[in-house]
């Protein structure tokens, strides 16, 4: 939970114990039992979203009691894919599939205008946009994905060339992805200005943009420091199964 500022939301149960949750900390779990609860699936102190809109899943918190909710529920034959604060230790019948860092950049300032115009997506451009991903590999895109918030597209003609739009959106805050430009359309700008204009719409909506990016993709860090956000910390996304 947080304040109507984003900052986080200091909870004070009595006068010795008080407790500070920040929702990024756990974006996924906040985003499926926040603004994006009507997507959630799951029981208990586990979610997922439905897989044709992201192939992440969440936990309350690393109990044997939240691990036996998310084997419960999750799709069969599946991985949970979980954005964690911290690498935690793999639980009894578990077994680790992946496990890597992950940047997650906060927006602190609204950007410049920018004179390119975007187009705004919907569900009849989704074609285009598997399209546009197969050539790009920006992430996780089903064909679902575009219901979980806004995209902005441009086109060179009738060719969908760039697109950016918003994926996790939890209290206070929305995530910016799916950002990726043709090879064929590169060195425009278009990543920039994408991304600047979905910026804008956020902090005139109250929200705080960030984003996630692979410490070691240097030339997208670059840019999003350019574009106005700063690194907030370092998560670890663990891919886990039941054995």
């Amino acid at each position: 939970m947080e304040s109507d500022s984003g900052e986080p939301l200091v909870i004070t149960h009595d006068t010795s114990r008080v407790m500070t949750i920040n929702v990024l900390d756990n974006p996924v779990w906040h985003a499926l039992e926040g603004p994006h609860r009507v997507h959630a699936l799951g029981c208990g102190r586990a979610r997922h979203y439905p897989r044709d809109m992201a192939p992440f899943s969440a936990i309350a918190e690393p109990s044997a009691a939240a691990y036996a909710d998310l084997a419960l529920t999750l799709p069969v034959g599946t991985e949970a894919r979980l954005f964690r604060p911290q690498i935690e230790t793999l639980p009894a019948g578990w077994e680790e599939i992946s496990c890597f860092a992950m940047l997650q950049m906060v927006a602190t300032r609204p950007p410049e205008e920018t004179d390119l115009s975007a187009t705004a997506l919907s569900q009849a451009d989704v074609p285009a946009m598997l399209d546009l991903v197969a050539a790009t590999e920006p992430g996780p895109f089903g064909r679902r994905t575009p219901l979980l918030g806004r995209y902005l597209g441009i086109h060179h003609g009738n060719r969908l060339v760039a697109m950016a739009g918003e994926r996790l959106r939890l209290p206070g805050h929305v995530e910016l992805s799916a950002i990726c430009v043709h090879p064929e359309a590169r060195g425009k700008g278009y990543a920039a200005a994408l991304t600047r204009s979905l910026m804008r719409r956020a902090f005139a909506n109250g929200e705080a943009p960030f984003l996630h990016v692979r410490p070691d993709n240097k030339p997208a860090v670059a840019l999003y420091r350019r574009l106005g956000f700063e690194t907030r910390r370092e998560l670890v996304v663990l891919w886990r199964r039941p054995k």
